[in-house]
């Protein structure tokens, strides 16, 4: 246990969200796992994301810098990069793009899928051939209505649209098994997903404002007003609150 909280706590103090990034205006801003981070890593590579651009890094000498492989223009408003399986999925302020890393050096652009409305943070996951985003239209420039768009990604060059959902104002989301937990400002959602192109809202969670998630095992770390949260989540639609971390 003493060895799963050191990981929790240094997830914790990675974890950082586009309205953070937003607020703060950096462009360095990173993340470890959360739908919202700025960078992350899959095998000896290490990927982030500018504003227009993915950078892949070789980091299989952990005694040495790390060394950059490439420089990808990707398109505008790059807010958030996640990882799943061998390819990458990217979020910017109007599409999401998604990468395969057949190639880890030089990853490569497989598709690029529209969103409804334009936003400004979109967090991405993805599961089997289902991705899910957040749209947050509550930030300069924005229009429309904040919102959880469902992606059909079977055929992974052609993302169809396949539902969206009203929010108010929402940011992170994480899955564990067949739960998706959406962070929608004053509230976190939980929605039961079995059915993973119609998300059934199964519990609204209250008492934080909620910016990014990170399910890990059993353990869902949220990243809230003045810290971080931890909830049990060994019944993956019953979160259990159990501590705050305070920043």
């Amino acid at each position: 246990m003493k060895k799963d909280l050191i990981i929790i706590l240094s997830f914790a103090l990675l974890l950082n969200s586009c309205e953070k990034e937003s607020a703060s205006d950096k462009s360095s801003s990173t993340g470890a796992g959360g739908s919202a981070a700025r960078f992350t890593i899959s095998g000896n590579f290490l990927y982030s994301v500018g504003n227009t651009s993915l950078k892949s890094f070789d980091i299989s000498n952990p005694a040495a810098a790390p060394v950059l492989k490439s420089t990808i223009d990707v398109g505008v408003d790059i807010e958030s990069i996640f990882p799943y399986q061998d390819k990458l999925f990217i979020g910017s302020s109007r599409s999401m793009y998604i990468y395969s890393l057949s190639n880890p050096e030089q990853p490569a652009k497989l598709a690029k899928a529209d969103y409804p409305v334009r936003m400004s943070c979109e967090p991405v996951v993805a599961k089997d051939s289902t991705s899910y985003s957040t749209l947050n239209t509550n930030g300069p420039g924005a229009g429309g209505v904040s919102q959880l768009v469902v992606f059909d990604i079977k055929d992974i060059t052609k993302p169809v649209l396949k539902a969206s959902l009203r929010l108010i104002n929402p940011g992170g989301l994480g899955i564990s098994d067949t739960a998706l937990y959406v962070c929608d400002g004053p509230q976190l959602l939980v929605y039961n997903i079995h059915n993973t192109y119609s998300p059934q809202l199964h519990r609204t969670i209250t008492g934080e404002t909620f910016f990014d998630v990170i399910p890990y095992g059993n353990i869902l770390i949220c990243q809230v007003s003045g810290g971080i949260a931890l909830y049990d989540i060994s019944t993956r639609y019953q979160p259990v609150f159990l501590s705050k971390v305070l920043n």
